[in-house]
């Protein structure tokens, strides 16, 4: 199931504000964050490009994942992931953080643990 419209507008501009706001200026040319949105599931990323080439950025990122929202279509609940240290275990549940209505929320928990 997809986000509902208005759900989309506020992730796309909170988490577009949190990755412009995350990265200084002055080395957005060595490391950017970015997201993409799939049905209920936003994944934050970090995008380094490659020999420091600018052009071949949209050739070839290397993405790493560094953490995924999920909205529960059940409880509509948001809970927030993070990549397995094992990449054969894929998501888990980030240590701490309990499910919320509030996406915003998560956000600061990735503040104080990044």
């Amino acid at each position: 199931m997809a986000l509902s419209e208005q759900t989309q507008k506020l992730v796309e501009e909170k988490l577009g504000d949190y990755c412009n706001n995350k990265i200084p200026a002055n080395i957005r040319d060595q490391v950017r964050l970015g997201f993409t949105v799939m049905g209920n599931t936003v994944t934050l990323f970090e995008e380094k490009p490659i020999q420091n080439n600018l052009d071949q950025r949209s050739k070839l990122p290397p993405k790493l994942p560094l953490a995924q929202f999920r909205l529960n279509v059940v409880d509509h609940l948001w809970r927030l992931y993070c990549p397995s240290q094992r990449r054969q275990d894929g998501w888990i549940l980030y240590p701490g953080a309990k499910p919320t209505e509030d996406f915003e929320a998560f956000l600061g928990v990735l503040d104080k643990h990044t």
